[in-house]
């Protein structure tokens, strides 16, 4: 079986390194494509896997298109050689609208399958990916005006990914909150919001009708003090271990339906860090567009 892992742009290093600890050996690197026969794994820093990929020989643009299109209707491109060939192929399948995201919107379900150009005459395809974004890559409409920092696009490429996000009557923790990025984005959802940080909001934010800002720290805010939440949000800036021992102190209070938060790494990527967070019960560890040199945990249901 082969799988294919797209490295997070800039990120191929990290990527390396996460696979050689998982055993994985990779038999072929095209571009940022990591390609092996190992048995699959979970890739936190990879943008993109593509699960059970096929290598599909063919004879000429035309046929590269038909073989392609009687795997599947909706295929992504990754070109990193070949490139001019490769698109007249991309130009003879389905166009596949990857339109930017509006506020609130998010993935389409549809399957899409990713493919490249390993040679003139030799495909790798794989209908099923771990993103349903081209390459790992969603574009969204930007609000320019209402969010007080563009950290809410981290909080909504989470949400419009796993096509899940607060709800009107919902209760939501935003810990680090300020200037309010994420705070912005949760209250936009009609959910109630409690955003704890040292510094106040931003003023806009802050006069949000169902926003309500505690002075504190994270770290020392009892959870019997705020009651159950339905999402707990953190894009606090902490060393991981620290950040960890906070996320699973909630976790297990059991407080906490949805927990997201930003694991962020101040030099040497710390993979064994990532692996405790891997590991928590129910977990899923990725790499976002938006991140930079972090990762984001997720886990849902909790509660």
């Amino acid at each position: 079986m082969t799988t294919a892992y797209l490295a997070a742009d800039g990120f191929e290093p990290e990527l390396d390194e996460e696979l050689a600890r998982a055993g994985v050996v990779v038999g072929h690197r095209h571009g940022r494509l990591r390609i092996s026969e190992s048995p699959p794994v979970h890739a936190a820093w990879a943008a993109n896997v593509w699960w059970d990929a096929e290598r599909i020989a063919v004879s000429s643009i035309g046929d590269a298109a038909r073989k392609l299109r009687q795997r599947q209707r909706n295929w992504a491109l990754y070109a990193p050689e070949h490139r001019g060939r490769a698109q007249l192929v991309a130009d003879k399948l389905p166009h596949v609208a990857a339109r930017p995201l509006e506020l609130g919107e998010v993935a389409p379900d549809a399957p899409l399958g990713s493919w490249t150009l390993l040679e003139r005459d030799l495909v790798l395809a794989a209908t099923d990916c771990s993103s349903p974004f081209p390459n790992g890559e969603p574009r969204f409409v930007e609000d320019r005006q209402g969010p007080p920092s563009r950290a809410y696009l981290k909080l909504w490429e989470v949400f419009a990914r796993l096509r899940r996000q607060p709800r009107p009557g919902e209760r939501c923790l935003d810990l680090g909150a300020a200037p309010g990025g994420w705070t912005w984005l949760l209250a936009r959802s009609g959910a109630e919001v409690i955003a704890l940080d040292r510094a106040p909001l931003a003023p806009e934010t802050a006069r949000l009708e169902n926003v309500t800002w505690r002075q504190g720290s994270a770290f020392v805010l009892d959870p019997d003090d705020v009651g159950p939440v339905d999402w707990w949000c953190s894009d606090i800036v902490a060393y991981p271990d620290r950040l960890l021992d906070l996320a699973t102190r909630w976790l297990d209070s059991g407080r906490v339906r949805n927990l997201v938060c930003t694991v962020k790494f101040q030099g040497a990527t710390d993979h064994d860090a990532a692996d405790r967070f891997a590991a928590l019960p129910g977990a899923q560890l990725f790499h976002l567009s938006q991140n930079k040199h972090e990762l984001t945990c997720v886990v849902l249901d909790a509660a």
